[in-house]
């Protein structure tokens, strides 16, 4: 039997979580050591399963398959493609640099000893959902990614109600009058919408997941593969269609998308900036991923059936999103809402139906997660400092710590989709895929850019340029430990920009394969005979 190489990439992550839950109370630093060191052991194994993943090889790679709950058809089954193979070491890899810069988001907090925040708890949380994610990449058993999908909530729950942002200075809170209870409050409220939202959502997929166990008698992807290519197993239209509808709505939830968005911006405002990135560069992404996986593997013509109304969606995603984050005031809430708009643009792509489109959608999962962990964690580097998140409290931050505000402006840079930044590849691929099968969604998706223009240079000419408020005279400028974190990033975002090609090696053939089940070729452009 040959080393379960994906069983292992989840399960040493889910042994560091209790192992770092299990360091002494006094032993906070051993515990942050130890959770840094089980993350950098993920990303290796990560690292050994993307070597070993042969790109021009089967569909499913690496699998696994074992009997769990016989009597109900249930089985452990794994497998990646190059869709899932991606985003498996995209998490393995922000991990280390998300655990890094919340080196001290849970410390205790001084003088107040009833509101002590279990370090230990905290690592242990991110890692348990590390585990969770990597696994719901690799599963190829619907039932088994519904469990994941439902389990990773949780400690999201706690992530984001229990160890909120330190920031006292907040629109929420200004607006509320301020003061640590409002702001407990609001922690409080982002956590059960994400919760509650959420668990709607996949209530109705149980609910869809059993219907397919009752079409299809399996939950197996590949045995439902292989039926339906055999022609013994088929469902009636509308039987496809409630059930496709079943699995989307939970998707769209969790990606987000409009109009099921509004917990986003709460969770990402209230959660620390490691946790808020942690939120939606990785475990969103779960969301978008699951349409290419499930969505249009198991109903093909629903997929098709739905496409208008999805393409619209996630149009005004692209757009509405983009429009509340030029208004907003609060710099956290300004990047969750040019999240949702990025998620329309990945949306847009895998609906498409378009070879480019999905390509540009895979990718941009990828590069909206390094993109956004970078804009992100700077943001929070920034707002620990002065103890706000208000747009209104900064100016001329560049003067007085010019790395931390060139860091941000290459961020903000990357999240607009500069050329020559990694968001630029995926972006131009969607819009590629889009012009060609439909020139009016390209059209008004183009809205998103100018718009994206506006909300970033604004934000940083109103925080970084300008005269030097007396509040950030003293601010000091990124220290050792917050450059490791965030120069990588960078590199990345701009080898990524400048030669994607490792990338897209791996994620086209996936694509193709996801091609060939809706049954779709690519548009053939329209070229005028030479008289």
């Amino acid at each position: 039997m040959s080393f379960p190489l994906l069983t292992a990439t989840a399960v040493l992550p889910a042994i560091g979580a209790i192992a770092t839950a299990a360091v002494p109370a006094a032993r906070r630093t051993a515990a942050k050591w130890l959770a840094l060191l089980f993350s950098l052991g993920t990303l290796v194994l990560a690292g050994i399963v993307l070597a070993r993943f042969e790109p021009g090889g089967s569909r499913f790679q690496l699998t696994e398959s074992h009997a769990w709950i016989k009597d109900f058809g249930v089985r452990y089954e794994l497998g990646v493609d190059g869709i899932g193979v991606a985003l498996m070491a995209l998490t393995a890899l922000l991990m280390p640099f998300i655990i890094l810069a919340g080196w001290h988001d849970a410390d205790p907090l001084e003088n107040q000893s009833r509101r002590w925040r279990p370090t230990q708890g905290f690592f242990a949380l991110m890692l348990m959902t590390e585990a969770m994610v990597i696994l719901s990449f690799e599963a190829t058993d619907v039932f088994v990614f519904y469990i994941l999908f439902e389990a990773m909530l949780i400690p999201m729950y706690f992530l984001i109600g229990g160890f909120g942002d330190r920031a006292t200075s907040s629109a929420a809170t200004a607006a509320a009058g301020g003061g640590d209870e409002n702001a407990a409050a609001q922690r409080s409220y982002a956590a059960v919408k994400f919760l509650l939202y959420n668990l709607v959502g996949g209530l109705i997929m149980l609910a869809a997941v059993i219907g397919l166990y009752t079409v299809a008698g399996t939950f197996s992807l590949s045995e439902i593969a292989e039926a339906r290519a055999n022609g013994t197993f088929s469902m009636a239209t509308s039987t496809e269609r409630w059930l496709f509808l079943g699995f989307f709505f939970a998707f769209a939830v969790k990606a987000p998308l409009w109009p099921l968005h509004t917990w986003l911006p709460n969770a990402m405002g209230e959660a620390t900036s490691p946790v808020a990135v942690l939120l939606t560069a990785v475990v969103d992404k779960v969301g978008t991923f699951a349409m290419l996986r499930f969505c249009l593997q198991l109903f093909p013509e629903a997929s098709k059936w739905a496409t208008p109304v999805i393409l619209v969606l996630a149009l005004i995603s692209i757009v509405y999103g983009a429009l509340l984050a030029v208004g907003q005031r609060d710099i956290k809430r300004l990047i969750a809402y040019a999240s949702i708009s990025h998620f329309g643009f990945i949306v847009l792509g895998i609906f498409a139906m378009t070879s480019q489109g999905q390509s540009g959608a895979t990718l941009y999962m990828i590069n909206h997660g390094i993109s956004t962990a970078a804009l992100m964690l700077v943001a929070g580097f920034l707002i620990t400092r002065r103890g706000s998140r208000l747009i209104s409290d900064y100016g001329g931050v560049q003067k007085v710590a010019p790395i931390l505000a060139g860091t941000f402006l290459i961020g903000g840079l990357a999240t607009l989709s500069l050329p020559g930044l990694a968001p630029f590849v995926s972006e131009f691929l969607v819009l590629v895929g889009v012009f060609s099968a439909y020139p009016v969604a390209g059209i008004i998706a183009t809205t998103g850019i100018v718009l994206a223009a506006i909300y970033v240079l604004v934000l940083y000419q109103r925080t970084m340029t300008g005269p030097v408020k007396a509040e950030v005279q003293g601010m000091t400028d990124l220290k050792v430990r917050e450059l490791v974190v965030v120069l990588p990033l960078i590199a990345l975002l701009i080898f990524l920009g400048v030669y994607p090609k490792p990338l897209t090696e791996i994620v086209n053939p996936a694509v193709k394969h996801t091609m060939s089940d809706v049954q779709k070729k690519d548009p053939q452009p329209e070229v005028e005979a030479v008289k």
